[in-house]
């Protein structure tokens, strides 16, 4: 196989769709798909072939620390009152303290994310009772042209996904991982502040339900709904859950201002691909930048395109409030493999900050959040978001 290949394969355009209020699916053409490798490519690591992300440059928060002990030997040194003269062997010790600082976070009380089988019936309600509440909310006027508030976080991810997105295997960026991080963390200021959202936060383990997404304990009547299949070569409207008859007016693609139902179709031998062995093939890449390619390949396109419908659109994906389900275990992945070797994966970060140029994927590279939640959520720095349990972000997860 090719190993670049367009990550947005999408028919729909803004002249084609229709604009009159959707009661049936959109044809699954017009969703396309989020570019997907296999696992056995993944293990063969075709993904990587013609990039060289490894040669790119680490950056590391001991750069900094490293440049106040010089300071600091320089001042010792430059003092006639000291009479100890700097040692070697305590700047290592103190470099090594300050890594440990950083990486086992300073974060006091962090929120803990339960997954949602140890989540109880009145959380999950809780939950998806509060994600309708920013549906039934005007939009902020700051997104438009969202309909709803709910749709504000949609627009948000619509408008910034050519930059957050790899285009392709070979023209990767790996801030999508941590851009995406920060995104789910925003929405979860959002429940809270707008809409009186007052329990602990939900992921969900999705590599449980591989091959079988549609028996999954989020896809019910009274919760997200049922992941039925296509219907005549369309995706199929959601009639039951929380999100019944939900709309959306922005999507598939770039379009806005185009009426649809919340829409699904899986397909369970796209689901297969999102296992334990996808899982233990990223988690046992190395890099930063070889983790994330695998990550955003393999079960994150799977669980998309398995869902299929809304979700598998990756620009307006958001619509589907399932969405965010399935980011919050991207997350846990993510968040697992940097307790892998949490001293440097919380601590240094590589890769390439733009899909065009590669240019460098620093410490200091910003991500951008649109204010999306207020004052909550500046415009912050890959330094600040590295680390659940540092910087801006103070969470982990039950297991």
């Amino acid at each position: 196989m090719k190993a670049s290949v367009a990550l947005f394969v999408t028919a729909a355009s803004a002249a084609s769709l229709p604009s009159l209020k959707q009661t049936q699916g959109l044809p699954l053409t017009q969703f396309g798909s989020v570019h997907s490798i296999s696992i056995e490519d993944a293990i063969k690591k075709v993904d990587l072939i013609g990039t060289n992300f490894t040669a790119l440059p680490i950056s590391s928060l001991l750069e900094g620390v490293k440049e106040t002990l010089d300071d600091i030997k320089e001042t010792i040194e430059g003092t006639q009152e000291s009479k100890k003269p700097f040692n070697a062997a305590e700047e290592e010790k103190a470099t090594t303290s300050t890594a440990g600082t950083a990486a086992t976070g300073d974060c006091a009380n962090p929120n803990m994310r339960f997954e949602w089988d140890n989540y109880s019936a009145s959380d999950k309600q809780a939950f998806v009772d509060a994600i309708q509440c920013l549906v039934n909310k005007p939009p902020s006027g700051n997104f438009a042209p969202a309909k709803n508030r709910y749709e504000d976080i949609v627009r948000l991810h619509q408008t910034y996904s050519p930059n957050i997105h790899s285009k392709s295997t070979t023209q990767q960026t790996h801030k999508f991982l941590l851009w995406h991080r920060y995104y789910v963390w925003a929405f979860e200021q959002i429940l809270r502040d707008e809409c009186g959202f007052n329990r602990a936060f939900p992921w969900w383990d999705e590599k449980k339900w591989a091959g079988k997404f549609s028996q999954a304990t989020i896809f019910t009547p009274q919760y997200f709904g049922s992941l039925p299949g296509s219907t005549n070569g369309a995706a199929t409207c959601i009639n039951n859950g929380r999100f019944a008859n939900m709309q959306l007016s922005l999507g598939p693609g770039m379009t806005t201002n185009n009426p649809h139902c919340l829409q699904r179709a899986v397909n369970e031998q796209i689901t297969a691909q999102t296992g334990q062995n996808a899982w233990d093939t990223c988690r046992s890449r190395t890099s930063y930048p070889d983790f994330h390619s695998c990550v955003e390949f393999t079960f994150h396109a799977q669980g998309h395109n398995g869902v299929g419908g809304v979700m598998a659109d990756a620009i307006a994906s958001p619509g589907d409030p399932a969405f965010f389900m399935h980011h919050l275990f991207v997350d846990y992945a993510f968040r697992k493999w940097q307790l892998d070797d949490v001293a440097t994966r919380t601590t240094t970060i590589s890769g390439c900050a733009d899909n065009v140029n590669c240019s460098p994927l620093t410490l200091d590279t910003m991500v951008y959040m649109g204010q999306i939640c207020g004052a909550k959520c500046p415009d912050l720095k890959v330094r600040d978001i590295i680390n659940t349990l540092q910087g801006h972000l103070c969470y982990r997860y039950d297991y």
